[in-house]
């Protein structure tokens, strides 16, 4: 699944957030930052803040073995997850995606943090990561777009055990650079 010089759960931490393995003992936690209907608008699983419905959903992160969770340094809270996984159509490449944070950290700020600490860290293995994105999720897309990602294509794809259509985004490592840059200046 992974290359054998690539931790899929590694300890990120960053100014306002850290990021470690996904355990079972989160699931309290991640739901808690998972229970609202907004968190899952737009999204293809848009009744996932349901516990009958979070619960299969937690457990197939758990499974994955590249799960992680986000955490605020300040309150030491849960406020969402991500993971690493190779896609069925770039095999040799790292994707990052499945992931919410709770409603309360949208904005751009958390986000770009989670996705730096992530990108910086599978940019030191692989030259590009790919994402995935629902055609029907506008919000991802645009956050994508701003990370300096590039709509390559669509395809159908079985990302998590049901072939579906995706939107398939790059992000060259020199475009990732480039964008860090001009964020952090």
């Amino acid at each position: 699944m992974f290359t054998n010089r690539f931790d899929p759960q590694p300890e990120l931490m960053g100014d306002a957030l850290s990021v470690r393995p996904l355990r079972p003992d989160d699931l309290e936690g991640l739901f808690a930052a998972a229970a609202h209907p907004e968190v899952w608008a737009g999204h293809p699983a848009s009744d996932r803040y349901k516990r009958e419905k979070f619960e299969p959903y937690f457990n197939s992160l758990l499974d994955s073995g590249a799960a992680l969770c986000v955490v605020d340094r300040q309150t030491g809270h849960i406020i969402g997850c991500s993971r690493y996984y190779p896609a069925p159509d770039q095999p040799n490449s790292i994707s990052i995606g499945f992931t919410f944070l709770h409603h309360a950290y949208w904005g751009g700020r958390t986000n770009f943090q989670l996705k730096r600490l992530m990108l910086d860290h599978a940019f030191r293995t692989f030259p590009e990561v790919w994402f995935h994105i629902a055609p029907t999720n506008i919000r991802s897309q645009k956050a994508t777009a701003k990370l300096g990602a590039e709509h390559a294509y669509d395809a159908t794809l079985d990302l998590s055990g049901t072939p579906a259509p995706w939107m398939c985004f790059r992000l060259s490592k020199d475009a990732w650079e480039r964008t860090r840059e001009s964020r952090e200046a």
